[in-house]
């Protein structure tokens, strides 16, 4: 009989004892479950907030030139060099006379001294020449007035009937500038900015996130361009690189 209760004591004790065990089993398996959980949530987070996407933004815009540089180039050629220096002389003030009659200021103009070859003294010079001294001179005209000098060349041709050539060699195109470019870029860069977001909007829409804050941002050169037909229009253009977070 003694036996047998001590037998039945050691079981129950033993029941309980299994039973502590597999309850502290199970509360924790649960706790490496949630901590599981919950560094599988940090680490998804963390990924997540470290989403971000790059886009680029455009911002054009075409002005008109505000400066332009017009050179004129002539020459004339002769056997005596008294009279050559008295024609380029000559021919020098009567283009001067022909861009002051047009509007053009003194200011404006810039003449070169001439530069005078002795033909004969050259190694190159064919046998027979008719002319042994040729001047070679320029005028040239700087101006904000782009309009009234587009003007002018169409006009030079006037020049003609007083005996001028004025020439229209390489390296004498006339040059047309923007120099109010600083008046426009803070516009420009907001524009490239705003569509560069737009970009950025679209790429997070696509990828059912939110669109969070700029984590970097470039603003790009800005470039001016024409186009050889009509190069007092130019075209200004700016491209902004930003990186904006995902969340």
């Amino acid at each position: 009989m003694e036996k047998d209760n001590e037998k039945r004591c050691w079981w129950k004790k033993y029941t309980t004892y299994s039973i502590a065990i597999i309850a502290g089993l199970a509360i924790l398996g649960c706790f490496i479950a949630d901590g599981l959980k919950s560094i599988g949530s940090g680490l998804n987070s963390i990924a997540y907030q470290d989403q971000y996407v790059t886009v680029k933004g455009l911002a054009e815009r075409e002005v008109m030139a505000n400066k332009v540089v017009w050179p004129l180039p002539y020459k004339c050629v002769s056997n005596d060099m008294k009279q050559l220096y008295n024609e380029i002389e000559r021919y020098g003030e009567t283009i001067k006379a022909f861009l002051n009659k047009n509007g053009i200021t003194n200011e404006e103009v810039i003449v070169s001294a001439p530069k005078v070859t002795d033909r004969l003294a050259q190694s190159y010079a064919p046998e027979n020449i008719k002319y042994r001294y040729q001047a070679d001179a320029v005028i040239t005209v700087t101006s904000t007035k782009v309009d009234k000098v587009i003007e002018l060349m169409k006009q030079q041709i006037t020049l003609l009937d007083q005996g001028i050539v004025v020439g229209s060699e390489y390296g004498y195109e006339p040059r047309y500038e923007f120099t109010d470019l600083n008046s426009i870029k803070p516009e420009m860069v907001e524009e490239a900015t705003r569509n560069a977001r737009a970009v950025a909007q679209k790429f997070a829409d696509d990828s059912d996130c939110q669109l969070g804050n700029i984590r970097q941002a470039t603003q790009g050169q800005f470039s001016i361009s024409s186009d050889e037909t009509t190069p007092q229009i130019k075209n200004i253009r700016v491209v902004t690189t930003v990186k904006y977070s995902l969340n």
